[in-house]
């Protein structure tokens, strides 16, 4: 009570060239790898998205490390002018 033989397959196929014809089977088939490239492709983009993001993160974080680095020096400043 197993799957499908090979014949059975060979039968379904021979149908299926029949009903459609190898011109328009061609065109779907083209159509389906333009379909999966797309998709490989729409993927790599999202995952480089992510990087990017990732890295504006680190750098506003770095932006914030240098205003808070600063402000410490300004306040610094201030005290020697008050101390004056």
């Amino acid at each position: 009570m197993g799957g499908i033989s090979v014949w059975q397959l060979l039968i379904v196929v021979l149908i299926v060239v029949l009903l459609f014809g190898t011109k328009k089977l061609r065109g779907m088939g083209s159509d389906l790898g333009s379909a999966v490239k797309g998709f490989k492709k729409a993927m790599t983009d999202e995952e480089k998205d992510k990087k990017d993001a990732d890295f504006e993160q680190q750098t506003l974080a770095d932006k914030k490390e240098q205003t808070d680095t600063l402000n410490q020096k300004d306040q610094e400043k201030t005290k020697d002018k008050d101390q004056v």
